[in-house]
């Protein structure tokens, strides 16, 4: 039975951080994304994200975040810089073609910082990115 059940594997969907300037407060944010590089729209995302380091961890944050039109993107959170440094996870799950596909993004420990920043094409900011 266990052989009959079928695990899509989760591709052209990734998770990104970046830094963007929040004009409210005239300064840079921290805000995570989802990032659709599929054909289609991916339905009825939800993330669950959670930030653990040696000594804390924050709370689960459930994130319902609906469609996602192909080739686009979704904010999925604003990032306090006080959980940067912690290893940051957003368990995503969501229909596409009526599968329903699920994968946990990992940023490890210290790996969303200023030096880890690099282009993010379908943001046009700089970020981490995670595929």
């Amino acid at each position: 039975m266990k052989k009959d059940i079928e695990i899509p594997v989760v591709e052209n969907v990734s998770i990104a951080v970046v830094k963007e300037w929040n004009k409210e407060f005239q300064m840079d944010d921290w805000n995570a994304y989802i990032i659709n590089e599929n054909d289609k729209p991916i339905e009825a995302v939800m993330v669950v994200t959670q930030g653990f380091s040696t000594e804390k961890k924050t709370s689960k944050f459930r994130h319902m975040l609906g469609a996602i039109p192909a080739n686009s993107s979704a904010k999925i959170e604003l990032m306090q810089e006080a959980v940067l440094p912690f290893r940051n996870e957003f368990a995503v799950t969501y229909f596409l073609e009526n599968k329903l596909y699920d994968k946990k993004f990992v940023f490890r420990e210290n790996t969303i910082n200023e030096k880890a920043l690099r282009d993010i094409p379908t943001l046009d900011y700089k970020g981490v990115w995670v595929k």
